[in-house]
């Protein structure tokens, strides 16, 4: 297996409308890292995500595991990367849970007893065994947030990507799915404005504004950096507040 999960040399990106996402990416990401991406919002965390299983394309090759994502290797990849978005509603879609947790394994060809295995596994990594018949849209966030990991749990992923994965939880919600998180044995990758889910998870912490990376190192050290994080919006700036 290779030692390195992600690689990207270069990666820039414009959106259809001419604005940049993303300007000179170079990250890597060894196998079994935790690492948070932090930065305010538009700063181009989630648009990195989304390079990450080719959902979005740049202007450079990225690596996966040693895949390039293209076109050739696009479904290997997609089973090596799973992607959690923000909002459970956009993974979410069929009429019962069995059916949501499902519908990657039968698109990627499993069938019978495995599609059946791999749906049970998944809900019993995410603590939802016994949902199998529920309604994925008439459960609580909190719910939903871990029926949508288990959709990408069911392919098996060597690497989690997450986009917010706490943001609409309540407290108690929050740290279960922190403490689920925790307890998961593959890569995550982690984009995130809740500084209690990077400090708990991620012993690395990447910054990101406008695009780019300015800061990359230990979450401790980044995160302890106020004069950091309120020159890019992620601590109050006192000046501004007039105290």
């Amino acid at each position: 297996m290779p030692d390195k999960a992600v690689e990207i040399s270069g990666l820039s990106y414009i959106y259809p409308d001419g604005q940049c996402g993303l300007k000179e990416i170079d990250l890597t990401i060894s196998c079994g890292e935790s690492v948070a991406l932090i930065g305010p919002n538009g700063a181009g965390k989630s648009t990195l995500l989304l390079h990450l299983n080719g959902i979005l394309r740049g202007n450079t090759a990225i690596m996966v595991q040693g895949l390039c994502v293209d076109d050739k290797n696009i479904r290997e990849i997609r089973k090596k990367v799973g992607m959690v978005f923000q909002d459970p509603e956009d993974q979410l879609f069929s009429l019962n849970v069995f059916e949501d947790v499902a519908f990657g394994p039968v698109n990627m060809g499993f069938t019978g007893e495995e599609v059946d295995r791999r749906v049970k596994q998944a809900l019993k990594k995410v603590g939802m065994q016994g949902y199998e018949k529920r309604s994925s849209h008439h459960l609580s966030i909190g719910e939903k947030k871990r029926i949508a990991i288990a959709t990408v749990l069911s392919l098996d992923p060597e690497i989690l990507a997450l986009d917010e994965p706490t943001s609409s939880l309540d407290p108690r919600g929050k740290w279960a799915l922190i403490d689920l998180l925790q307890k998961l044995p593959v890569t995550r990758i982690i984009a995130s404005h809740d500084l209690d889910l990077v400090r708990c998870l991620c012993s690395r912490t990447v910054l990101l504004d406008y695009g780019r990376i300015v800061a990359d190192g230990g979450t401790s050290t980044i995160l302890g950096d106020e004069a950091l994080l309120r020159a890019h919006g992620l601590a109050r700036d006192v000046t501004a507040a007039g105290i």
